[in-house]
């Protein structure tokens, strides 16, 4: 295979247009007559089934990621059905991937020279690394960051969690799907006064029950 593809990992905090930018891509892609096709995980529900949807209106069908999906045999699934080799491989949300699809992406790029551009969240909301992000961090040949602005100015890196009050979350499932209801993005600097914030709020009804009594 002369072929010599690339695995790519692009990621960003929500809000930073990381689908809109795949999106654009595949785009630039059909006016080239060069073939791709758009992947996604089902665990994020909010669209319509197969379809990746940007916040400013442009969509794009996709094909479903399942947890029990082999990525290279849908490769070569693809391959078969269409006569030839696809050239680019997009993948949304990649970050509900797991380790093992995301080495069987690497896969792909390794035996047939396609190139798999990976677009999703570096951390959850407790600031930890998910599955899928992890290992392409890992075994990625190009990553890059997609920056975006906190209010304060500074560069988002949280995906914080938030109440119906706007409050932080700390504790629940890494996964719960949402948008501008149930996250927001800030640098860790407005991140941690904000918990800071929040902790000495739910200490003052304490310590005024103490001298009360």
């Amino acid at each position: 295979m002369n072929r010599k593809g690339k695995l790519y990992f692009r990621y960003g905090t929500m809000g930073s247009a990381k689908t809109a930018l795949l999106l654009t891509q595949a785009y630039n892609f059909e006016e080239r007559n060069m073939s791709y096709v758009c992947l996604k995980p089902i665990i994020d529900t909010r669209d319509k089934k197969n379809v990746i949807r940007s916040r400013i209106g442009i969509e794009r069908e996709c094909k479903w990621v399942y947890a029990d999906t082999d990525l290279y045999e849908l490769a070569q699934q693809l391959f078969e059905e269409t006569m030839q080799i696809i050239e680019w491989f997009l993948v949304d949300e990649c970050q509900f991937l797991s380790e093992r699809q995301v080495d069987q992406l690497s896969r792909i790029v390794d035996d047939f020279g396609s190139n798999v551009v990976c677009y999703g969240l570096r951390t959850d909301f407790q600031s930890h690394l998910f599955e899928g992000s992890r290992r392409l961090f890992e075994i990625a040949d190009s990553i890059d960051e997609i920056k975006s602005t906190c209010n304060c100015g500074r560069k988002t890196i949280i995906n914080a969690r938030i109440d119906a009050s706007g409050d932080f979350v700390e504790e629940g499932n890494q996964v719960e799907i949402g948008g501008d209801d149930k996250y927001i993005s800030v640098c860790r600097k407005c991140w941690r006064n904000k918990k800071i914030e929040q902790a000495s709020r739910n200490a003052l009804p304490f310590l005024e029950l103490k001298t009360h009594k």
